[in-house]
């Protein structure tokens, strides 16, 4: 039976967070052992430079995330697991697309658009004041990472919707002028997933500046976690569950029936700092293996490096045959 092909990107700018986690890794690591899926996922490295111009914090992170997924149980056989910059023909297409996408397409991208909007609202004289042409085509590098894979679902949060629908346009467009070339791609967006709130009750985001670090050892995993804003009520006094961040995350973590556990003792009037308590439980137990991994991983880069090298060429299987497809339909091709 034909394996479903499933693609995901994770951008090499910062260290993953319990958001991170139970947005995006453990659903992908759960597919990653599925015989059914056949998974591609990535440390979308030449991403991180546009908007990240330090070496370190992109080399840093690129060694984080990739241990963070191995140490999680990510299955490398059942899956293919690379940096995006070890397989060239991405870039290659990139340019190639680019040359077939509409500026008007670029025009509309949520992020450009976000930060003309931002200049604008600040009185610059150039709404395109501090915006390159990385952040401006960064949809078309992307549909490059897509297209490259004939990847058919595409896993992304509701913000990421209209880059998979630009890389499904751009593939037409391709297919339309030179023939069929690349597979459409279809967003995937689970419902189920949980969103966390970070420690200010906003979407846990770098961003924010108020992110849990996964793999912090269990004395900061406590402090991040006593940080967690919460309202003035007493212990005894009846709290409400809908809106708590500590909540949220527990029932990021927990079984139902521990969900309902919790869901009882907030309507009984726990005490936050009780709470914090169980929660600091609940996330330690499940996470305490893996992040000895993690420690393990850390120490031993060339580990890390031999299963990203084993991913490229895996990645490289693909991409270089697609690549000479692309080339002969566009008319890149020998003279003899």
């Amino acid at each position: 039976m034909k394996k479903t092909r499933y693609l995901t990107g994770i951008t090499t700018t910062g260290t993953p967070h319990l958001g991170n986690y139970v947005g995006a890794i453990r659903p992908a690591i759960e597919a990653s052992q599925d015989p059914n899926i056949e998974s591609f996922y990535f440390l979308a490295d030449y991403h991180a430079i546009i908007k990240c111009h330090d070496p370190e914090q992109i080399k840093q992170s690129s060694r984080e995330i990739a241990a963070t997924w191995l140490a999680l149980g990510l299955n490398t056989d059942n899956s293919v697991f690379y940096r995006q910059s070890d397989v060239p023909e991405i870039m290659e297409l990139a340019w190639v697309l680019t040359c077939m996408t509409a500026k008007g397409l670029m025009n509309r991208a949520h992020a450009y658009k976000g930060a003309v909007q931002e200049n604008v609202e600040k009185d610059n004289s150039d709404p395109d004041k501090g915006i390159t042409m990385g952040l401006f085509s960064y949809p078309v590098l992307m549909s490059a990472d897509i297209l490259m894979f004939g990847a058919e679902k595409i896993p992304v949060g509701k913000d990421q919707i209209q880059h998979v629908e630009m890389a499904r346009d751009i593939a037409q467009r391709f297919n339309h002028h030179f023939g069929e070339t690349f597979t459409l791609p279809e967003f995937v967006v689970d419902d189920n997933v949980a969103l966390l709130s970070g420690l200010d009750g906003r979407k846990m985001s770098k961003s924010y500046h108020n992110t849990i670090p996964l793999f912090d050892t269990e004395k900061k995993l406590k402090k991040s976690i006593n940080k967690i804003k919460t309202n003035l009520l007493e212990p005894g006094e009846p709290k409400d569950a809908s809106d708590s961040t500590v909540f949220d995350i527990w029932e990021a973590f927990a079984t139902p029936e521990q969900v309902q556990y919790m869901r009882d003792q907030f309507a009984q009037g726990i005490a936050w700092g009780q709470a914090k308590k169980e929660l600091l439980g609940l996330i330690n137990d499940q996470i305490k293996d893996a992040r000895e991994r993690y420690v393990e991983l850390m120490a031993d880069p060339a580990f890390i490096e031999s299963e990203l090298q084993k991913g490229a060429e895996k990645a490289r299987q693909q991409s270089a045959p697609m690549l000479k497809k692309v080339r002969e339909a566009i008319g890149i091709v020998s003279i003899t």
